[in-house]
């Protein structure tokens, strides 16, 4: 990765919490509307990494988003979003779902355990890094990272570099990780959510 092009995507970052700083003091949180199954992948995950999957620390509510939190989400965005390659896990393992932390390679939620754990290495609570899992606007399931903040839950996503609240995107949201339990999984009250899709 050129230190240039990361200098240019930090900046541009850091713009955007100027212009729009005011305005995401207003920006809502999801809201959820109790439990669900998790998706497969995650359950076996957990099989494997049971460390992984476990009661949080008292859950505190949304983090306060600092300029410098906010630096740090752009950085790890960017960094995984370029250093990781997008190849599904048929052509990586020959199955059809595998969640696992990538090392070169990876499909969505792959991105995502990757982006939770570099975030908590550097000091962000596990109850505000939430794996979810969405609808795309052509009905195929995917996985984001949400945070939790005071300013509203910001999306941290493989098929873009710019992070944005979760309703300025085009996705419907199905479920994410519980703020309580990583394990557990709840449903997110989202207007518009058809049937869980091929996450599920």
């Amino acid at each position: 990765m050129k230190a240039k092009t990361v200098a240019k995507a930090i900046i541009a970052g850091l713009m955007f919490w100027s212009a729009a700083n005011a305005a995401f003091a207003f920006s809502a949180n999801m809201t959820t509307v109790g439990r669900t199954n998790p998706p497969i992948g995650h359950y076996e995950y957990c099989q494997r990494f049971a460390s992984q999957c476990r009661a949080s620390a008292a859950d505190s509510g949304p983090m306060e988003l600092t300029q410098g939190r906010w630096k740090t989400l752009l950085q790890v965005n960017y960094k995984v979003n370029s250093t990781i390659e997008p190849l599904t896990d048929q052509q990586i393992y020959g199955v059809e779902e595998r969640w696992t932390l990538p090392d070169t390679a990876g499909d969505c939620e792959d991105y995502v355990l990757l982006k939770r754990k570099l975030l908590i290495e550097r000091g962000f609570s596990e109850s505000n890094l939430l794996i979810t899992v969405v609808l795309q606007p052509n009905g195929e399931g995917h996985a984001v990272l949400t945070v939790r903040t005071d300013r509203g839950d910001f999306v941290l996503d493989n098929m873009r570099n710019k992070v944005l609240l979760w309703s300025d995107t085009e996705y419907t949201y199905l479920k994410r990780q519980s703020t309580r339990n990583s394990a557990q999984w709840v449903k997110i009250n989202d207007d518009h959510s058809p049937a869980v899709g091929s996450l599920d």
